[in-house]
């Protein structure tokens, strides 16, 4: 089981949006916070992205090939330089096209291509995996490293300087395919002697065979004893040790998963709510709508009208 992919894909409410930004220098744009995660992909030239908001963060240096990650879609500044003046997007500057739209600002100086975007995620709940991710990811594809985020980086970057046939079909799916990268190339460079939280559950031998297990069959009747008989530890050692690595007691994360997983049936597909209820673990339509409640604030048929109506 991927569980990655299955977090990611439990989070996803909509497909990603993106933009091509064309920046000479002297160029600063100031980007509003979104809804869900943003991102930035430097296609060619450098430039600086400068955080906003409290604490401030220090300004981060892009070259061509990096890729930045912002968990929570945070404002921020894009500029050629940390000194040059920012300024608001303005729709004048946004030029339609194929496979991407283009916003171009700034003066005549040297050029920066970048493509930014964001994922648009459920922040209302989390998976822990990314909500314990910091703030900003800065990831460099440079001398070598993160071969597969580089390629990804290098395949859009073809596409969108020579769109040919088939280019519009190509880039969203790169740009889908590129969060994944981004994250598992994260995780990979967690040092695995000082990592920490999600990053060293993943490969722990004893959490990582339970966390499988969960996402694998969350219907199972999950019991901390039936966990650690998979990791191999005491229930006690085992429940201590899964609860420092993922941030919240075995049982506890049981019941997250299958909730997210209910919540994803829930939008994504039109089976009856006793089968939703059955592929969660629930033995009745009662006890499932009992406990998606407790969790969710509303019933599930409202929770599922409710997300189709914003759909």
């Amino acid at each position: 089981m991927d569980i990655l992919t299955e977090a990611l894909s439990s989070m996803r409410t909509g497909h990603p949006t993106s933009v091509r930004t064309e920046g000479h220098a002297p160029w600063g744009l100031r980007l509003p916070s979104v809804a869900g995660a943003g991102f930035h992909v430097v296609l060619h030239g450098t430039c600086w992205l400068i955080p906003v908001g409290a604490p401030p963060l220090q300004p981060i240096a892009l070259s061509p090939g990096d890729v930045v990650f912002l968990r929570d879609g945070t404002a921020h500044v894009l500029a050629d330089h940390p000194s040059t003046p920012a300024e608001e997007e303005r729709a004048e500057q946004f030029s339609p096209g194929s496979p991407i739209g283009t916003v171009s600002v700034g003066g005549d100086g040297p050029r920066t291509s970048l493509l930014c975007g964001n994922y648009h995620l459920d922040q209302g709940r989390p998976h822990p995996l990314v909500g314990q991710l910091p703030e900003v990811v800065h990831l460099s594809t440079g001398r070598g490293r993160h071969p597969e985020l580089s390629a990804a980086v290098q395949l859009l970057g073809t596409e969108l300087e020579h769109p040919r046939i088939g280019s519009a079909g190509i880039v969203p799916a790169l740009i889908d395919s590129l969060l994944l990268y981004i994250l598992r190339a994260w995780l990979e460079d967690q040092p695995p002697a000082t990592a920490k939280g999600w990053a060293a559950a993943l490969s722990d031998s004893a959490v990582a065979p339970a966390l499988d297990a969960i996402h694998t069959d969350p219907a199972t009747p999950w019991t901390v004893e039936s966990l650690a008989d998979r990791a191999g530890l005491s229930r006690a050692a085992f429940a201590r040790r899964f609860a420092t690595l993922v941030g919240e007691p075995p049982m506890a994360y049981v019941t997250r998963w299958r909730m997210t997983t209910a919540a994803q049936l829930l939008r994504e597909s039109r089976v009856p709510l006793t089968t939703v209820a059955a592929r969660t673990g629930y033995g009745s339509e009662y006890a499932f709508a009992k406990a998606f409640k407790r969790e969710y604030g509303q019933a599930p048929g409202g929770y599922r009208r409710r997300s189709r109506a914003e759909a």
